[in-house]
């Protein structure tokens, strides 16, 4: 159910640009949903070709840590992270959302 959710929200971002034939999205390693499944997802639900990319994600920490955060575990919809020095929690920069990079329209 999740993924369909996080689907239907691409699309419905995708019609402000018209009739999409094709569209390239970033996916972060800490968003909650793999670049596989949700292509799985939108394929099902439209003829849009789809170029899904994850992309690595940036945490800063109160221990001074700035960099790419360690994944202690991934379950179906959400992600557990810390910071890979001190293993406290993390001020996520980047890498935790779903961002539409390009849009080509027909």
């Amino acid at each position: 159910m999740h993924d369909s959710v996080i689907a239907q929200s691409i699309l419905k971002d995708l019609k402000e640009y018209g009739e999409v034939k094709e569209a390239n999205l970033e996916v972060g390693e800490l968003f909650g949903i793999k670049p596989d499944h949700l292509v799985e997802h939108l394929n099902d639900v439209t003829d849009i070709k789809f170029n899904v990319e994850q992309t690595q994600s940036v945490v800063k920490c109160s221990c001074g840590f700035n960099g790419r955060a360690k994944i202690v575990e991934r379950l179906h919809d959400f992600v557990l992270y810390e910071c890979p020095k001190c293993e406290g929690e993390v001020e996520v920069i980047s890498g935790d959302k779903i961002v539409i990079k390009e849009v080509k329209c027909a």
